[in-house]
């Protein structure tokens, strides 16, 4: 289930299903009872249950947990967020089957040795909140109740992740058939806690229909394409990566970019140094080649050489019109690109000169990694446009713009092809804010590249693998550790994609 389907695709979702024979009103019945059996699992009966309700589905759903929470013999109360009699619909006749006590909030505290289930307006909500529901939000909050959220916390935007300016903070989130992007965006990951899938009947069969081009970043989606070693293979089989290093002083993030190139799998990876920094780079590498590229023109001969398929430029590479001109070299020669960091941050004052050289670069997709300030200072005019505020819908309108692929970092980063695909990270642990990170990911992305692995696939792919060794590290992760823990998850990785690929033989044989 690593579809993510947006608000209007999920009501497209049920509107398949019932026009495939599933009642309005059982969709609404198997979504509370999988709400009410994460609280029966969770406390039994030991707790008292309050069912914070809104009008709407939500609300209904809400209704439906109360009812079987009560014949389970859970002491349960509904609030209503309003009169009852202004329920109408599938809402309505869930809470006329409901046979406990209901009564309109007035402005009460929420009993902290609670379990507060937030059943006030789901993912859908498309408006600020304000008023009783904004009191009855902060209400909640205020008590430290224990809170599950029906489908997504009441407050948060399903499509972008945005708090709605009030929004439920809750220990656990129980949505249906499949999650929404604010389910792995910031800050609404954080305010869901633990999220769980339900099934309530929706066949997948409707996602052929639906076509969903946003996924939760993982193996199911790029494994097919992944480079996997062939015994028959050798290092030049498997790409020669070219790492751009900076000055003397500045040539760490290339060393570190360069030896998760090799890790990920290039069969060979060079730094080009400049003649300053020649002693420091060789000194410092094993694995890794050297040479002297002084100049865009001494990258631009290193780059003479056919074998070269990947370079990945910026980590350390200094920032100005040096660096563009390595830029303009490197795609002059349709290779794989990578840019990062300081070739990302040369264009920040004419944006434009960048888009029409990648424009240019018409043989190869580039990959571009901003974080959000660099990507503010490259993307200004999306930034200013309110409707794409969103971090994945700035990411889209990035790639659309560039006909790059855009890797916008972050706890949730943001993977966008300019065919309108997208993945979101949900395995990147908060270690990984330390510098040099970046580098190492560039990197990976490159060493995919150079083994022909598709742009948007490689960046995702890179982002996967990054967060995968960040966890595999634990606490105390510095960049010059990532690396190191790539063996592993590569151990892993293979194992997966060999039964994955075993699976699918004999459900074909």
């Amino acid at each position: 289930m690593f579809e993510l389907l947006t608000n209007d695709q999920m009501r497209r979702a049920d509107a398949l299903a019932i026009a495939a024979g599933v009642p309005s009103l059982e969709l609404m019945e198997r979504a509370g009872a999988a709400v009410a059996d994460s609280v029966t699992a969770l406390y039994g009966r030991s707790r008292p249950v309050l069912v914070a309700a809104g009008l709407g589905n939500n609300g209904g759903d809400g209704f439906v947990a109360a009812r079987l929470l009560h014949e389970r013999g859970c002491d349960v109360r509904v609030l209503l967020l309003g009169e009852r009699d202004r329920l109408t619909g599938d809402a309505a006749e869930m809470a006329r089957r409901y046979r406990g006590p209901c009564d309109a909030w007035s402005g009460q505290d929420f009993d902290p040795r609670s379990i507060v289930i937030d059943a006030l307006f789901g993912a859908g909500l498309t408006r600020p909140v304000e008023g009783a529901a904004a009191a009855m939000i902060e209400a909640i909050n205020r008590s430290g109740a224990y809170v599950v959220a029906v489908d997504l916390p009441s407050g948060i935007d399903g499509d972008s992740g945005l708090v709605m300016r009030r929004a439920i903070r809750a220990d656990r989130t129980v949505t249906f058939f499949r999650r929404k992007p604010g389910h792995l965006l910031l800050p609404g990951r954080i305010h869901c806690g633990l999220t769980t899938v339900a099934d309530i009947g929706i066949s997948p069969a409707v996602l052929e229909t639906i076509r969903p081009h946003l996924r939760v970043n993982d193996p199911a989606v790029w494994g097919g394409v992944f480079p996997v070693p062939h015994p028959a293979g050798h290092k030049y089989s498997r790409g020669h990566t070219v790492v751009l290093s900076g000055e003397m002083t500045s040539t760490g993030a290339a060393r570190l970019a360069a030896r998760a190139a090799l890790r990920a799998g290039s069969g060979l990876v060079t730094i080009a140094s400049p003649t300053s920094a020649l002693a420091v780079n060789a000194a410092a590498t094993l694995a890794v080649m050297v040479r002297e590229a002084e100049g865009p023109e001494g990258l631009a001969e290193l780059l003479r050489d056919p074998r070269v398929n990947a370079v990945v430029l910026g980590p350390g590479g200094g920032v100005g019109a040096p660096m563009r001109a390595k830029v303009r070299v490197a795609a002059a020669e349709n290779r794989a690109l990578v840019l990062d960091a300081d070739a990302l941050s040369s264009f920040g004052e004419n944006p434009k000169e960048l888009f029409t050289i990648l424009t240019n670069h018409s043989l190869s997709t580039a990959i571009l990694s901003p974080h959000e300030g660099e990507f503010a200072r490259l993307f200004s005019k999306i930034e200013q446009i309110t409707t794409v505020k969103q971090k994945l819908k700035k990411a889209l309108a990035a790639s659309h713009e560039t006909g790059a692929v855009v890797v916008l970092k972050g706890a949730d980063t943001v993977v966008a092809a300019p065919d309108g695909r997208a993945v979101i990270a949900e395995n990147a642990p908060p270690t990984l804010a330390t510098a040099g990170a970046g580098d190492v990911l560039a990197g990976i992305m490159g060493g995919l590249r150079a083994q022909g692995m598709p742009a948007f696939e490689a960046a995702s792919a890179g982002v996967w693998l990054h967060g995968e060794a960040a966890n595999g590290f634990g606490p105390g992760l510095v960049a010059d550790d990532l690396e190191g823990c790539l063996p592993e998850v590569y151990r892993r990785l293979f194992a997966t994609l060999r039964r994955r690929t075993s699976d699918s033989l004999g459900a074909t044989s």
